[in-house]
């Protein structure tokens, strides 16, 4: 069983900066790829970012540029450094993870995060 858990959250200004954590309970060498969703409210879930094992990144159009997705594989952590974050990013920011063998996705419990102005 895989776990994961995410961390960093919290309330942050327009124009602010958060690092999103996401800890494996696994080696994440066998996790490919991961990402990052978000969920705002009364909205569908939508894609933020994934990273691959050859470190290959993916952005959706609204974060590009501002967000960075990374991962330690050292440590069992992939990151995500949100920048010049907008009202707009308010939302649960979920990490996600793809078993390579066992072929099944898991998904953490979710942080929130929240942009005042």
């Amino acid at each position: 069983q895989v776990q994961l858990v995410e961390s960093g959250g919290g309330l942050v200004q327009s124009g602010g900066s958060l690092r999103l954590s996401c800890a494996a309970s696994v080696s994440i060498g066998v996790l490919n790829p991961m990402g990052w969703h978000r969920q705002a409210p009364g909205k569908q879930r939508e894609l933020v970012a994934t990273i691959t094992n050859s470190g290959t990144t993916n952005y959706s159009d609204a974060v590009k540029g501002r967000f960075t997705i990374s991962r330690d594989n050292t440590k069992n952590t992939v990151y995500l450094q949100m920048n010049s974050l907008k009202l707009e990013d308010t939302a649960v920011y979920s990490c996600s993870a793809r078993h390579v063998y066992l072929r099944r996705d898991y998904w953490g419990q979710g942080t929130q995060v929240t942009v005042s102005s």
